[in-house]
């Protein structure tokens, strides 16, 4: 882009945005089954829109120069505390900001004699790997049980430490939508005086409604004895815009840990409770709609109608030759793999008949699969998703797998990154038939079977220099 001579006006740049826009997955409907959640309900975005345009310019950095920031977090926060056990709390831009600030509280809250450690199950989310990365802790991987993909409190305990500053539990993990067994992990945690951090991103807003509309859900949230922080995702089952999560905390004075101020400077006083300075309140705008235009009533329908689709699409899939759900979901995640069917291809191939199914690759003994969020939307449109799956199914077994060239994991495996600029990587890519470079919404199975066939380090080391080319 060069930026033009004279300003442009509006019509040409929303002509402009639609246009970029066209190869995009919609975000409405239902028939993208990650990343975007939807109610179903124009009225209730609509409200969010308008919330959200409002708070735009907005500037969350002073509470005192922008008292509605102060009066609107209150609202927003106290509503997922009296939901989720109590606490006190913080309105970040999302689930990672939120566990970013936990994982600081813990670390800032105990003292250790080496370098800190986290205790983490390896379903829990990549955000802890990050907030790990960024703030200078050691991960501890914890196994999960090969057939519930639960969390084995044993093994929990077993990795605790002098050093460990906090364990970490997921409500529900996003790759299988099974709950870890949050009181008894809380319970080994507290006696061994290490914070729990419960991270309920995903089912913080949607458990309990499900609870609510008849589902066996256990009890997770700040209630539970031991657990001393837990995140929730307004933008994922709360249904508000991007950028909408909020931190609790058991004890103000965890919270405390969190924030951070800097008077070693001669400007303008700095007291940030979240990572970022400048924010605009515009998605704190957006949240409150959201929760005041749903209220009780709202989340319970729409939890009422996850809870049918989710059971009608786990029966679904079970239903369709060679595949299998995989655990026993208490959320409205589901995951669905088979040793019959290559599951890239399967996904492909329902992205063909207009479907995203979001695939997983393989990792700590689970197998690669594909994954489905299930939304408030998603029960009007689930016997269509299901005969999506069954066609998308058979044309996969009828086309086989993904079979890659000879050699081709090994060469990729020994590359020297470091000696191939983002060009060359590019080439290297097409030269097997993965074009960085195109538009519209390309096959990925190709793409996903190479990484499938890497370790961990190397899949990370391949998708960053693949970001990178696609930025360029």
């Amino acid at each position: 882009m060069s930026l033009p001579e004279k300003g442009r006006g509006l019509e040409e740049l929303l002509a402009e945005i639609a246009r970029i826009k066209q190869e995009d997955l919609p975000v409405r409907g239902g028939k993208v089954t990650a990343y975007v959640y939807d109610t179903g309900r124009p009225e209730v975005h609509e409200a969010a829109s308008r919330a959200y345009f409002e708070m735009l310019e907005v500037n969350a950095l002073d509470p005192t120069a922008f008292p509605s920031v102060v009066e609107m977090e209150r609202q927003v926060v106290g509503a997922v505390a009296g939901l989720l056990g109590g606490g006190s709390g913080i309105f970040t831009s999302g689930g990672t900001e939120s566990v970013m600030l936990a994982v600081k509280a813990a670390r800032d809250s105990r003292a250790v004699g080496g370098r800190p450690r986290m205790a983490v199950p390896v379903t829990a989310h990549p955000a802890f790997h990050k907030a790990a990365h960024y703030l200078g802790l050691v991960v501890d991987a914890v196994p999960v049980d090969p057939v519930t993909f639960r969390a084995i409190p044993a093994a929990v305990e077993a990795a605790i430490t002098e050093d460990t500053v906090l364990v970490v539990v997921s409500a529900p993990s996003y790759p299988q939508g099974v709950v870890d067994p949050v009181a008894e992990i809380a319970s080994i945690a507290s006696a061994r005086g290490v914070p729990c951090h419960v991270d309920a991103c995903v089912g913080g807003w949607l458990l309990p409604w499900l609870r609510e509309a008849g589902a066996p859900v256990p009890p997770f949230d700040l209630s539970v004895p031991g657990v001393t922080s837990l995140s929730c995702d307004l933008h994922k089952f709360g249904y508000s815009p991007k950028g909408a999560s909020v931190v609790l905390f058991a004890d103000p004075e965890l919270r405390r840990r969190a924030y951070f101020a800097s008077a070693s400077w001669p400007g303008y006083t700095i007291v940030n409770a979240t990572v970022q300075s400048s924010r605009s309140a515009g998605p704190l705008g957006g949240a409150w709609a959201t929760l005041q235009a749903l209220g009780r009533d709202g989340y319970l329908e729409l939890g009422r109608a996850t809870l049918a689709a989710a059971r009608r699409l786990r029966e679904g899939i079970a239903g369709i030759p060679g595949l299998r759900v995989l655990g026993d979901p208490e959320s409205a995640l589901v995951a669905f793999g088979s040793d019959e069917v290559d599951v890239f291809v399967l996904s492909d191939e329902a992205r063909k008949r207009g479907w995203f199914l979001q695939p997983q690759l393989s990792y700590a003994g689970i197998p690669a699969n594909l994954h489905i969020t299930v939304t408030g939307v998603t029960l009007q449109g689930v016997e269509a998703m299901l005969e999506v799956i069954a066609r998308s199914a058979e044309a996969a077994r009828e086309r086989g797998p993904v079979t890659l060239p000879e050699g081709l994991v090994e060469l990729i495996a020994g590359l020297d990154l470091d000696a191939l600029d983002d060009g060359t990587f590019g080439e290297l890519a097409a030269s097997v038939g993965v074009d960085l470079g195109g538009s519209g919404q390309p096959e990925m199975a190709v793409v996903n079977a190479v990484l499938d066939a890497l370790p961990a380090d190397r899949r990370e080391a391949i998708l960053l220099r693949f970001l990178s080319v696609i930025y360029t």
